[in-house]
């Protein structure tokens, strides 16, 4: 048996998930204190801030590609909905394994299956959470299903596709914008350039905006690590849009912000301003005005750097939401501890792990190499 070569990502990942496990064992059988900063008084830390919060947000292009096969019925964007849909069927997967990790009694998770609670804005995201990872998982089985030679599931699935994508729609419209209603709750506590009753929305437009960025890095860094075509002129369609949802984006959070007379405060020298026009910047300011560029546009790595610039950004704009934002008030100070760094570490390791493996053995990517209109652009370097 030929042993795998030793390499310098390999024997990283292999350090990252020997740590991981052994914080893992340890949150496990000694509690949340054995490997955490929280408290009474902070709670929530990164685990919530970004395995759950930031990680919903991340498998955002699912929906978003599949509305535009499925529903819209713009085939042109087929050869991107397999990766689209497997990053979120993976994201939601590491959601609920991170809710497993921060949950005190995580043995108790199933309790909203049962216990109903339908005044809590926590118990809508779970229940949507829960039946939309259900659907990722029938959308994308497909696929499997296809490896494995079961064409009468295959052909079942691909008849209840369409219905199965409007329910993914409704239930993933309704858990990104309930995510930004959980800290409506807080309206003393969360400072007030990120406080808004329009939270709702304002998490939805951003996860519409950060979905799109994601399925361009997927694609970009699938073509470098695996090989794989990348279809620039489809990653182009998606970048025009992602101009206007970003326009839309900071226009309404210009508008809510004087409405409730706190424009000025992104003049302040306060750390939580100063983080605030950091996130601003590198979320939409910056990638805005890249984006207006065609030379961009038209450029794989172009497009790559101004999506990694939109999920840097997002990623910095929900930990501000959920940390950032509510130490001050909380009476307290809080950082993550090692081991909640590497557990999250390890986490998106595993994902990407799975995204590498099952673009190996899977037919995930499928290249469409003519259409009516001519041959499309599929780059395989730069």
């Amino acid at each position: 048996m030929k042993l795998p070569k030793v390499t310098f990502w390999r024997i990283v990942i292999a350090a990252i998930t020997i740590l991981g496990l052994y914080y893992t064992v340890l949150r496990y059988t000694k509690g949340l204190g054995a490997v955490t900063n929280l408290s009474n008084k902070y709670p929530w830390g990164l685990w919530v801030g970004f395995d759950v919060v930031t990680g919903v947000g991340l498998a955002a292009g699912a929906f978003i590609i599949a509305l535009t096969v499925y529903i819209f019925r713009i085939d042109e964007y087929k050869p991107i909905l397999r990766p689209a849909i497997l990053t979120g069927f993976l994201g939601y997967s590491l959601v609920a394994v991170g809710l497993l990790y921060d949950l005190g009694k995580w043995f108790d998770v199933w309790h909203p299956i049962v216990f109903w609670n339908p005044h809590s804005v926590m118990f809508e995201v779970a229940w949507c959470v829960m039946l939309y990872l259900s659907v990722l998982g029938l959308e994308f089985s497909t696929v499997v299903f296809e490896r494995l030679k079961w064409h009468r599931l295959n052909h079942l699935i691909h008849i209840l596709i369409i219905p199965l994508s409007i329910l993914g729609v409704i239930l993933s419209t309704l858990h990104q914008s309930s995510l930004g209603s959980l800290f409506l709750i807080v309206p003393t506590k969360l400072y007030a350039l990120w406080y808004s009753p329009y939270l709702p929305l304002f998490f939805f437009i951003s996860a519409v905006s950060v979905g799109l960025a994601m399925v361009t890095m997927e694609s970009f860094l699938s073509m470098r690590f695996l090989g794989k075509g990348i279809e620039l002129n489809l990653l182009n369609g998606l970048a025009r849009v992602n101009v206007l949802v970003m326009a839309f984006y900071l226009t309404i959070k210009i508008l809510d912000m004087a409405g409730r007379g706190v424009l000025g405060d992104i003049f302040s020298t306060r750390f939580e301003s100063i983080m605030f026009d950091i996130e601003t910047l590198v979320q939409v300011v910056i990638p805005f005005f890249l984006l207006l560029i065609p030379a961009v546009r038209t450029s794989a790595k172009g497009l790559f750097v101004t999506s990694l610039f939109i999920v840097i950004g997002f990623i910095m704009n929900r930990l501000d939401v959920a940390i950032t934002g509510v130490e001050a008030s909380s009476g307290t100070t809080y950082f993550p501890a090692f081991g909640e760094i590497m557990i999250s570490v390890f986490l998106v390791t595993m994902g990407f792990l799975a995204f590498a493996y099952a673009a190996k053995y899977l037919n995930v990517f499928v290249h469409v190499e003519e259409k009516e209109e001519g041959p499309v652009e599929i780059i395989h370097d730069v």
